[in-house]
């Protein structure tokens, strides 16, 4: 028998299975709505596990990721690298608390990477130590006893492996619960909270490198998104529309899977270029893309707008450009990338493995009528004025209602 907490599983639950240890960090400070929390990154996690059999248990701030043996090790690793709440994960194996049989597990888990020496750095100069923590106090090894015994069996069958107790190359952690988990330095996951628990917004994707990092960004603090895009055929190219679906695809496993809404902006956009001042012409076409995107929102019950702007990165990223867009929303409008500057927001678009697909060079609609020297300091009466003397209400009306439905896999990539 296993003990969980509160939670009893039989050892035949358990066989032919693979054990992964979770390590939660922001949600395990959560108060009396706790459970809430984790039961949404519970249901993430075996959503993206799907079909295979997994179930969860909680024990002390982390997660027994049960998982049937069929189902390949990339794909939970995949899986957890990209699920929000994960702070790190461990490939583990359990015995019972007898000390021969935990140096035999120790035996077996030395066999995997990295331990096999498969990693990059050259494996004659591969350094461990052994980390020992031990709750239970029944057990006749004290933590530094279990560390020098089981740092003697990894030297005997791994040769070229040196001790470092500073900074070692790989951990061997051993646990003393109320079983023993033996498993080697865990792999980072994103942390933050699960998607899905503060509820739902439409980030507008631009095909740039900012708004994927927007979206992350907004991902990461359990806001789930749809998304949008606006082309403008045959001014902007089937290309450049690939280039987006493929960013949505990067960017479904983080997002718990999304929709892609694809707005043809065409006729607004040439309506723009016929009906308002040159200078006005990118202002202009924000704010028809704030009212559209506003209309898409509510028609999908997303609560929230969230964009790529960062304050002053490009004229209509002024203050006076952002209060402006802002006046053609009756929703909030989220820019998580407000203050930060873009070798910071490039950074993160590598990181997430968006930045390649952001850089092929398929211009999108917000650059095609540019004006060699656009409105940098608008006064929002003044442009609203220009905004109504359009009479584009009609038409952005007929963008919202056409858009087309493009459903992404949490999976996708």
């Amino acid at each position: 028998m296993k003990r969980f907490s509160n939670t009893v599983i039989n050892e035949a639950d358990t066989n032919g299975m693979n054990l992964y240890l979770i390590r939660l960090g922001e949600i395990s400070l959560k108060g009396l709505n706790r459970a809430f929390f984790e039961k949404k990154l519970k249901n993430n996690i075996k959503l993206k596990l799907h079909p295979h059999h997994s179930f969860l248990l909680r024990e002390k701030g982390r997660f027994y990721l049960y998982v049937s043996s069929d189902c390949p090790e990339e794909k939970v690793i995949r899986t957890l690298k990209t699920t929000f709440g994960v702070v790190g994960f461990s490939k583990a194996l359990v015995c019972e608390k007898d000390w021969d049989e935990v140096v035999s597990t120790v035996k077996k888990i030395i066999t995997y990477p990295p331990f096999t020496g498969d990693s990059a750095k050259n494996s004659q100069n591969r350094t461990f130590k052994v980390e020992a923590r031990r709750s239970d106090k029944t057990f006749p090894k004290n933590s530094y006893q279990i560390e020098a015994e089981i740092g003697g069996v990894v030297l005997d069958n791994i040769l070229e492996l040196k001790v470092d107790v500073h900074a070692p190359d790989l951990i061997l952690n051993i646990e003393v619960r109320e079983h023993v988990y033996v498993y080697t330095s865990p792999i980072s996951g994103p942390g933050g909270l699960p998607v899905g628990c503060a509820g739902r917004g439409l980030v507008l994707l631009s095909g740039g490198i900012d708004s994927p990092v927007a979206a992350f960004r907004m991902a990461k603090r359990g806001l789930k998104q749809d998304c949008l895009y606006f082309h403008a055929y045959p001014y902007t190219s089937d290309m450049a529309l690939q280039k987006v679906k493929d960013l949505a695809a990067v960017l479904g496993p983080y997002l718990g899977g999304t929709t892609l809404h694809v707005v043809n902006f065409t006729e607004a956009e040439l309506w723009i270029k016929d009906n308002s001042k040159e200078e006005e012409h990118t202002l202009m076409m924000r704010a028809c893309m704030m009212r559209v995107a506003n209309m898409i929102a509510k028609k999908n019950d997303c609560k929230v707008l969230v964009t790529g702007e960062a304050l002053g990165q490009v004229a209509s990223q002024t203050l006076e450009s952002l209060c402006f867009t802002n006046s053609m929303s009756d929703i909030p409008v989220l820019r998580p990338l407000i203050g930060m500057d873009k070798e910071e927001i490039i950074a993160t678009a590598r990181q997430i493995g968006t930045y390649e697909v952001s850089i092929l060079p398929y211009d999108d609609c917000c650059v095609i009528f540019s004006p060699k020297h656009p409105l940098v300091r608008p006064e929002v009466a003044s442009e609203t004025a220009s905004f109504e003397k359009m009479q584009i209400d009609e038409i952005l009306e007929r963008c919202a209602e056409n858009a087309e439905s493009i459903p992404i896999s949490y999976n996708a990539v």
